[in-house]
């Protein structure tokens, strides 16, 4: 059964690795926001497959979900982040 503190556990583990941190960074190398937002998905869906082993298996939904989700809100993010920063 899954309880809150272990959702709360993998959503700070995210933001605070690849889907997070990665995501905002190819987020901020781009100007098109579903771009981003695919880049940063893109790297969620990685970063699950590499610490599952690549086998699909192993690979719990939520954890999944969650790093998808984390991913496209990062990237989108960076995006904005770059959008906003080049009009200075």
């Amino acid at each position: 059964m899954l309880t809150i503190l272990d959702l709360l556990g993998t959503i700070g583990g995210n933001v605070l690795s690849l889907p997070g941190i990665l995501g905002l960074a190819l987020g901020m190398m781009t100007r098109r926001l579903p771009l981003g937002a695919a880049l940063g998905g893109g790297v969620g869906i990685f970063e699950t497959l590499v610490f599952a082993g690549f086998q699909l298996q192993a690979i719990e939904p939520l954890e999944l979900i969650v790093a998808v989700v984390v991913g496209v809100m990062a990237g989108s993010v960076g995006t904005l982040i770059r959008q906003k920063g080049a009009t200075v």
